[in-house]
């Protein structure tokens, strides 16, 4: 029986938090109906949704399309590994609450390299006595790094749900972005799942473009909209499952004749033959 609470690895968790400087990773847990937030990032907050009310939209579409996807790979498919990587503010339905729920046994390695995630990781993460969580603090484009943490919790000779949730978004130039997938996906056995999920500008381009132009300005980390095509590029060599890639509210909705109207937010599964 391991142990419930998460781990850290690489530099320890910083426990001083600026509550006076807004942050993306809060704002967007404000957009979720987290608590995890400050006057200053609800501040932000709404007025990028002055700007582009469809946010709010986007960040529950995004969250939805998370759980219903690892439900997805922990029920239908059998996975019970998960490694999720730019894991951003724990919130509701986090990666491994939803695997757990499946599969106590279920274990998930969270990945984020930004010290704010990591000083509320140990605080706000924790598994199931079965099963387990740990928090690894890597770079996206270390993928070397990233999978030799994960092996050391994850068997990676068995099948793992890679979850790639709004940070591919972060990776300016579109093969890069592919090569970081085939690079994580190239150590992963045959039978892994591929979660996806990034902004595009197909519904109300013009709008959100304008938005993230802003909100470009005023951030750290640059985040660039693509169209569904691109966004399904990443899935090469992949076998989709079914409907392909949508707009996350048409991804297996719970009830199909609730489904909401399409948000600029693409997703998609995909699995390893």
């Amino acid at each position: 029986m391991s142990d419930s609470s998460p781990r850290i690895s690489g530099r320890p968790a910083p426990t001083a938090i600026d509550t006076t400087i807004a942050h993306s990773a809060r704002i967007w847990n404000y957009w979720l109906g987290g608590k995890d937030n400050y006057a200053v990032d609800r501040e932000i907050g709404d007025q990028f949704c002055g700007i582009f009310p469809e946010i709010v939209d986007i960040a529950r579409a995004s969250r939805g399309f998370l759980t219903r996807a690892v439900e997805y790979m922990a029920k239908e498919a059998g996975i019970r590994q998960f490694l999720d990587i730019g894991t951003g503010l724990p919130t509701q339905d986090n990666t491994h609450e939803v695997a757990q729920r499946v599969a106590p046994d279920a274990r998930v390695v969270y990945v984020d390299n930004d010290p704010l995630v990591l000083a509320h990781a140990r605080a706000l993460l924790t598994g199931s006595h079965d099963g387990g969580t740990e928090f690894i603090d890597a770079d996206l484009h270390d993928s070397e790094r990233i999978l030799a943490a994960a092996g050391e919790v994850l068997d990676l000779t068995r099948p793992v749900g890679l979850v790639l949730m709004n940070i591919l978004g972060h990776v300016g130039d579109l093969e890069e972005a592919r090569s970081i997938v085939r690079r994580l996906l190239a150590a992963l056995p045959p039978g892994s799942h591929l979660a996806i999920a990034d902004g595009t500008n197909v519904v109300k381009g013009k709008e959100f473009e304008e938005a993230i132009a802003i909100w470009n300005e005023a951030g750290s980390v640059p985040y660039i909209l693509r169209s569904p095509e691109q966004i399904a590029s990443l899935f090469d060599g992949l076998e989709l499952v079914e409907p392909g890639v949508v707009s996350c509210p048409r991804w297996r909705p719970v009830f199909p004749e609730h489904q909401t109207r399409e948000v600029d937010e693409f997703c998609g599964v995909g699995r390893k033959p």
